[in-house]
Formats: structure tokens, sequence, C-alpha cells
């Protein structure tokens, strides 16, 4: 699968290339990569000609950018392997589920199961992994909650979230810096548009007034936008989480403004 064209084109797997090439592990340390070097091992059986062709700045992986998206990755990864493990079953859907939450090219997917087999074997516990990519954003950074969307998704796979995995995602979150009342924003949001209370989406009291609530989705909506999520370090592969997000927040509004009469 060898894509050619603009620099989109090429950019748009190498975050795949980065992590299994190895490289990445050594340029993100850590627990995480530590993870990382342990399978990077493995990748030697990649064929190569299925290894994408590099864009032209993949040797810069000092840069911040490039490093936060491998640690967000691989985070979403390690750390939907550990919430698995703490509902007890790890279910063929979860893995599914990645494939949802990533855009995982077909090559890639054996890697990336073995990344998260290796972390469910891990005798460490999650919060190694989730205090090191919370260091690398600042707190309560829209990013984390984006990390934190992924392993919503990853928790719903099978069929709800249970009451054990959303113990460990508010302790996730609470490492992550998000307060009760973003937790709740963002449970909120994985509910679905006829269950979900659009005023808990917008993370406002049903007593604010059209000013406020017009500017609180302003504010999501600034800081959800795929843009400025990826000039922070969101990897393209979880675009369409964050457009999903994007989508539930308007529609959230929308519903809140159609009940006021705001236009």
């Amino acid at each position: 699968m060898v894509r050619v064209g603009g620099r989109g084109h090429n950019h748009h797997m190498s975050i795949w290339g980065k992590i299994i090439g190895g490289v990445a592990g050594f340029a993100l340390g850590g627990p995480l990569g530590a993870l990382l070097g342990a399978i990077a091992g493995h990748a030697a059986d990649m064929r190569i000609d299925q290894a994408e062709p590099a864009a032209p700045d993949d040797h810069q992986l000092d840069d911040r950018s490039a490093t936060r998206q491998i640690a967000f990755t691989i985070a979403v990864i390690v750390l939907g392997a550990k919430m698995a493990k703490a509902d007890g079953v790890v279910s063929r859907a979860e893995v599914a589920a990645f494939k949802e939450v990533f855009q995982v090219p077909s090559h890639e997917m054996k890697n990336v199961a073995r990344l998260f087999d290796r972390a469910k074997q891990d005798p460490a516990g999650f919060e190694p992994y989730a205090k090191q990519v919370a260091r690398m954003f600042r707190k309560d950074h829209p990013v984390l909650e984006e990390l934190l969307d992924g392993l919503f998704h990853i928790a719903k796979a099978d069929g709800g979230v249970h009451e054990a995995e959303v113990a460990y995602l508010k302790s996730v979150a609470n490492i992550f810096g998000l307060d009760e009342n973003d937790f709740a924003r963002i449970r909120e949001g994985h509910l679905g548009a006829d269950k979900a209370d659009p005023y808990t989406i917008l993370g406002i009291r049903r007593t604010a007034s059209n000013e406020e609530i017009k500017a609180a989705w302003r504010k999501l909506v600034r800081d959800t936008h795929p843009d400025t999520l990826m000039a922070q370090g969101l990897p393209r592969e979880f675009i369409d989480m964050a457009n999903e997000k994007l989508a539930t927040i308007n529609a959230a509004y929308d519903k809140v403004a159609k009940e006021r009469g705001i236009n």
C-alpha cells in the first residue's frame, strides 16, 4: 500500500511507521517508550514493501508535535488495554473498537494488536502511562480530553460502559487534571443524542443565561476543532473522533438554542 501524492497522504500513515519503526520509543522515553521498545524488535517481520514511504519530515522525531502524537497514540492503546483488563474480560469487540477509533491500515493491525497484548500482560498499573502523557500536555488539555474520548469508545465497544470501566476512566481523567464537571460532560457526549442532556454536554447549568450558553458552546467548538487539536499533537488518524465530538457539541447547542429560541 504505497501512497503517492502530497505530503498529506504520506503523513497520513506515518504515525504507524514511526511507532513500529522503534525510533519513536527512543524519542519518547519513559514507560510509554519502554513498552514501544519491547515490541519494536518484533516489527522486523514486517515486509519491507509494506512500509510507507517516509514523509520529508519523518527524521525530525524530536519535533515536539511528532513526539506528542506518538505518545497520544500509544497511550490510547496502552490505557485501552489496561481498561480491558480492569473489567476482567478482553473481548474481541474491544480490539475491534480500536480499528474504529484509529484508522489503522490492515498491515499494521498485527503490530497494534501486539502492543495491546503486551500492555495487557505488563504488570505495572496504568498510572505511570497516564502520568507520562499528562505531563506532555498542560492540565485539562483538549487533546487529553480526546484521549479520554478514545477510551470511552473502546469501553462502549462491548455494549455499554460498565461500572469498573467508569471507575477506571474517572481515575485516568483525574490524572489528566479533568474535574468532575469535565468528566460528566465527556461521559454525556457518549450516551447518544436521544439519551444525552444537551446542557451537560455543553458543561453548563440549566439556569445559565443565553449569553453564557453561547460562550460555553463557542469555547468548546474552538477547543474541539480538528485543526486546533492537530496543531497541538492529535494524530491525523484520530480526526474522525474529533469530528464526531464536534458534531455532538453542535447538536447539543442546536437543541438548547431551539428550546430557548436563541438564534
